[in-house]
């Protein structure tokens, strides 16, 4: 099976849908790196031709072309051909018209979700402008619910990140409080910690767990330590809100972080069981990002961005409370500068809230990254234009545990003044019930707060 087009008497072709599909992928220096993007933007533009020919039921094989991975038999089962019907005719180029068409309406999109495979909504973000990205992403509302309610209409929830280098117990604690003056943290406080030992994965959780309940907030925590640790802390009962796992889009990457489904399975399993949650609640949180497959070299030829839709593939076997892209953070080899880095965080909030996903974004990029914040602006200002439940923030917008650049807790201060995004609801009034936002906040009153707060050792 071949893929043909001719631009300026001149015929292109493509010998499959893999090729196809890297070919028309927006320029980006993984692409290059791996060897599978288009020799230049004439060769884009023809494979963005063909793509936009190709009838979507094309994609419900195997796009992949690799036997016995555990990713490519995920999506083949979570197929839903019921929900597919309404647009199983339609080529690629049909789906984005309808996508935009004013009639379509976020119902519409989440009634066929369940019918689209990764691979799809790759192939329709290939051939979509930025606003195409923006404008149909923002019709999508993915809700989920713990403490807090997150994705509603017209709101921006935040993670409020409070990482340490070396894992201080009043260190976290002092830039969570930091955060919440703030008020970001609405979606969850979350720590990346700096080793993952289970005395210390417990350790933080019990420093969140005290600054949640004896601060009474309204939300949930997670430290971001691998889920085989969590497992084990869950089985001595540390106090565990959200279990959490990087993941990709291929069996042979998930190996790289040392996960399989069956382990991520065991997990969910475990944290419900704990039963912190109401009835009904979503329990896990997951990251991703463009780039994690080919550094592992497990991307199998396939170009980064549809290796990352296949990721959500991974995710929405969970139902997850939240999953964030940490868009720019795996570096310049991957995301050369500020515009490839907006438009990936754009196709990948679109791809994953498209297949039903509670999309967020880690707005960010390395230090030698060809990137500075006047970047971040841009894509954290387009993001919650398309209607993003959330944004990771750190203080200052450097994070001098992971040695990145994000965003500040005033970057989302400066959104919601803006744009009108307020936190979500139940965080909001409990902010409105400690002054949180009015000019009584001075540092003084974090300190003490700080001061008040009953910690466990480290």
């Amino acid at each position: 099976m071949g893929f043909h087009a001719d631009i300026n008497a001149t015929r292109y072709s493509f010998p499959s849908l893999k090729v196809l599909l890297a070919k028309a992928s927006p320029e980006r220096s993984g692409d290059h790196l791996a060897g599978v993007s288009a020799d230049g933007p004439v060769e884009r533009i023809a494979a963005q031709h063909c793509l936009a020919d190709v009838p979507l039921a094309a994609f419900l094989g195997d796009v992949l072309e690799v036997d016995g991975d555990a990713v490519t038999e995920l999506i083949a089962a979570q197929h839903d051909a019921d929900a597919f019907s309404p647009i199983a005719s339609l080529t690629v180029g049909e789906f984005r018209d309808w996508l935009l068409d004013p009639g379509t309406t976020g119902a519409r999109i989440a009634g066929v979700s369940p019918g689209l495979t990764p691979e799809m909504a790759a192939a329709v973000s290939k051939i979509m402008r930025a606003q195409d990205l923006i404008a149909v992403a923002a019709k999508i509302e993915v809700v989920t619910r713990f403490r807090s309610t997150i994705g509603l209409k017209g709101r921006l929830s935040t993670r409020n990140q409070p990482n340490h280098p070396t894992d201080d117990s009043r260190g976290i604690a002092l830039s969570a409080l930091d955060g919440l003056m703030m008020g970001a943290g609405d979606a969850v406080i979350g720590v990346n910690p700096a080793t993952d030992t289970l005395p210390d994965y417990i350790r933080i959780c019990e420093v969140l767990e005290a600054i949640r309940t004896q601060l009474d907030i309204p939300t949930q925590h997670c430290c971001l330590g691998h889920v085989s640790t969590a497992i084990a802390a869950i089985e001595v009962g540390a106090p565990i809100d959200l279990v959490f796992q990087s993941v990709a889009g291929s069996q042979k990457a998930n190996d790289g972080f040392g996960v399989t489904l069956a382990m991520l399975d065991e997990a969910h399993d475990a944290v419900r069981q704990l039963a912190r949650a109401p009835e009904g609640a979503n329990l896990m949180y997951f990251e991703t990002g463009q780039g994690a497959a080919l550094s592992a070299e497990a991307h199998h030829g396939m170009d980064q961005q549809t290796m990352e839709a296949r990721a959500y593939a991974v995710a929405r076997r969970y139902r997850p409370l939240l999953v964030n892209t940490v868009v720019g953070f795996i570096g310049p080899e991957y995301l050369a500068d500020g515009k490839q880095i907006i438009r990936a965080g754009l196709e990948d909030h679109f791809c994953g809230k498209l297949l039903g996903l509670p999309m967020g974004v880690d707005v960010c990029y390395t230090n030698h990254s060809y990137a500075d914040q006047e970047d971040m602006d841009i894509l954290l200002t387009t993001l919650a234009a398309a209607g993003v439940n959330f944004v990771i923030t750190v203080p200052g917008a450097d994070d001098i545990m992971l040695n990145y650049q994000s965003l500040a807790f005033h970057d989302a201060q400066f959104i919601r003044e803006t744009l009108g995004r307020p936190p979500a609801p139940e965080f909001v009034a409990w902010m409105q019930a400690n002054g949180i936002g009015t000019p009584e906040i001075t540092l003084p009153t974090l300190e003490t707060a700080l001061s008040r707060l009953r910690l466990p050792a480290g």
